[in-house]
């Protein structure tokens, strides 16, 4: 499972940009509290090879699938807790909960800066749990 500032990432594809070569369809993990991306463990040497050839040979853009043997999504996301095509408002909740655990952790073992890291977490993902139930019933009333 890939973690990044006590949230665990998210596992989805994504277009990179390499220089000035966009690289569509890589596998990618990003936080949903700082929007960290990251190619996914897995086939990073594959991107960055893929990268520099495409760089090279001065191609604008590329789709990672067409060039790179496909892995299941099953086998590339089975670390993830989340991924994208969830509810975006199961996603937040689920990441809540991860960081209370994680909060009840921090707190036993009387780590004072990673309780106050993870309570900066949590006050993001609840503004962000707030906007989605927001948009919701917005949607909702129209």
């Amino acid at each position: 499972m890939s973690f990044c500032c006590g949230a665990s990432m998210i596992g989805t594809k994504g277009t990179l940009k390499h220089i000035r070569t966009q690289i569509h369809n890589v596998p990618i993990v990003f936080c949903p509290v700082c929007h960290r991306v990251e190619v996914h463990h897995l086939v990073e040497n594959e991107y960055d090879i893929l990268a520099e050839y495409a760089h090279g040979d001065g191609a604008m853009e590329v789709d990672f699938q067409e060039y790179v043997e496909n892995r299941s999504e099953a086998e590339l996301y089975e670390n993830c807790v989340n991924h994208e095509d969830e509810d975006p408002l199961e996603v937040v909740r689920s990441q809540i909960d991860m960081s209370l655990d994680l909060l009840m952790v921090a707190k036993t073992w009387g780590d004072v800066e990673w309780e106050e890291q993870l309570k900066r977490r949590l006050n993001i993902l609840s503004q962000r749990k707030s906007k989605l139930k927001n948009k919701k019933t917005m949607r909702g009333l129209t």
